[in-house]
């Protein structure tokens, strides 16, 4: 007779309750993506930078317009929780203490990838787009460009655009907030 396997998969609230217990720490770095908890690459010296640099540039450009979250979790749905390199946020007064952001809460989804590309242009972007986060940017840190998404629709965006550096761009719902491709890669 044959036995069949099955995954267990975890729900955002038992996730949380494995932090909160201690089976899974602060430098555990990991997230759960489809209900399965997820090891994220290590952050190398390119991609931290990155983080960074364009961290620096989206607080100064943004001022109170958004909340800047860097490497901090974002609530998809029941199964996703993502830990996004950065998110611009909608401003709220609590800062997200009570919970942690949800969909209609972001404005921009940047992901640096060094080696993930594949995985933040193939899965992370279906996500993404599934939950109808309104742009994604991932900044490819290996080619020298940025990628823009928007215009979620399923499990993809209608709307794929490529940046080299030298070139303007501006999160669609902040046009106002205009930034150098320079800032997102290394």
């Amino acid at each position: 007779m044959a036995t069949q396997v099955t995954k267990r998969l975890f729900t955002v609230h038992e996730y949380q309750r494995m932090a909160e217990t201690g089976i899974l720490s602060d430098r555990d770095r990991v997230e759960l993506i489809h209900g399965e908890i997820l090891a994220m690459s290590p952050i190398g010296p390119r991609h931290g930078a990155a983080v960074d640099r364009a961290t620096r540039a989206m607080v100064n450009v943004t001022g109170d317009l958004a909340i800047v979250r860097v490497q901090g979790s974002v609530g998809l749905d029941e199964y996703n929780q993502p830990q996004p390199d950065i998110v611009l946020l909608r401003p709220k007064a609590d800062y997200y203490a009570s919970s942690n952001p949800t969909p209609a809460d972001i404005l921009l989804i940047v992901e640096v990838a060094d080696t993930s590309l594949e995985y933040d242009r193939g899965p992370k972007e279906q996500l993404y787009a599934e939950a109808r986060v309104p742009e994604y940017w991932v900044a490819d840190v290996q080619n020298d460009c940025l990628f823009a998404c928007s215009e979620p629709h399923d499990r993809s965006y209608r709307q794929v655009r490529q940046f080299h550096r030298g070139d303007l761009i501006a999160p669609l719902l902040l046009p106002q907030c205009r930034l150098l491709v320079d800032v997102l890669l290394p």
